[in-house]
């Protein structure tokens, strides 16, 4: 199996809910349902390749305080090396609705100074060399984010392939974070976008047409792969064909890091060289999982008794 690392925003969630309709200002609401738990894209994909069985690299800071002390202690070994900055850990608070959608409000907290050289001095480049890194959390980590070019260069440098997940920007998808986002992606490998990122990015309304266009934009052979919730997950490959997979009806329960389980099943799918069908159809049945079950559950580990033939 190729190596796989994580590389961005670890943070704490609070999840409440379900709300609805939103609550008048001054007023109190009682909920059904609260859990307290390690969140953040990075933290998301990391606890999906735990309970996965995976062996995976995590380069995250904390901040200091407890909550930062918590996160250390949830990732183990893995965190040992993780710098702490002087402010307090960021904390997100997911509000959930009937619908399974849900709105967030998120601290600044300690991810802005997440840098370069905090990632660095935690990975392996030499362990990782030959694998995939998954970029996520871009809009968050301002002092990384400066500093994807030179990211960039080290992964090219120990031939690692770089997956990349933005998530929503904080003001939207304004013309400035588009561009940013187009030049990111022509240094990656692998793009994992949920659909309205996708046709927002391209500026096309058929998420089809919206991943070959961001795939022109990319490097030779790269992958497109958008999320489409209850409607599976479509990707392009090297090549060009469009590969589509749908996904079981569910009873959702929390949809939060849904697409951050998608792509950690999907990675490790592809870590072990499955075919980009199977990657999809590994990563929408433990996704789907994930959101409709509480605790979550992610199936345990996964399997992949086929690979060998389908590399065969």
């Amino acid at each position: 199996m190729r190596p796989l690392a994580v590389i961005g925003n670890v943070n704490v969630d609070l999840i409440v809910g379900p709300v609805a309709p939103w609550p008048k200002a001054g007023t109190e609401t009682v909920v059904d349902h609260d859990d307290l738990r390690v969140g953040g894209q990075a933290g998301n994909t990391a606890l999906a390749w735990q309970a996965l069985g995976i062996d995976f690299e995590i380069a995250a800071n904390l901040g200091d305080d407890q909550f930062g002390r918590w996160l250390r202690e949830a990732f183990g070994s893995r965190a040992q090396k993780w710098p702490v900055r002087p402010e307090g850990t960021t904390l997100s608070v997911g509000v959930t609705h009937p619908d399974g959608e849900r709105t967030f409000f998120t601290t600044r907290g300690h991810l802005p100074r997440f840098s370069l050289g905090d990632a660095l001095s935690v990975l392996d480049a030499n362990r990782l060399s030959g694998g995939y890194a998954l970029l996520c959390g871009s809009f968050l980590t301002d002092d990384l984010t400066r500093d994807y070019d030179a990211f960039f260069d080290w992964a090219e440098a120990h031939r690692i392939g770089v997956a990349l997940d933005t998530g929503w920007p904080i003001d939207g998808w304004t013309e400035a974070n588009c561009t940013a986002a187009r030049g990111w992606l022509s240094r990656c490998e692998l793009a994992l976008f949920n659909e309205v990122e996708t046709t927002t990015l391209a500026g096309l309304a058929s998420p089809g047409r919206a991943a070959r266009k961001i795939r022109d934009g990319m490097r030779d052979g790269a992958t497109v792969v958008v999320k489409r919730g209850p409607d599976g997950a479509i990707a392009i490959g090297a090549d060009g064909k469009l590969i589509e997979v749908p996904a079981p009806r569910v009873a959702v329960i929390d949809t939060i890091g849904a697409g951050d389980v998608f792509n950690a099943a999907f990675l490790a799918a592809l870590a072990q060289g499955r075919s980009l069908e199977k990657c999809l159809s590994a990563a929408i049945r433990v996704a789907s999982r994930a959101i409709s079950t509480l605790p979550r559950d992610y199936g345990g580990p996964i399997q992949f008794e086929d690979a060998a033939h389908e590399r065969a």
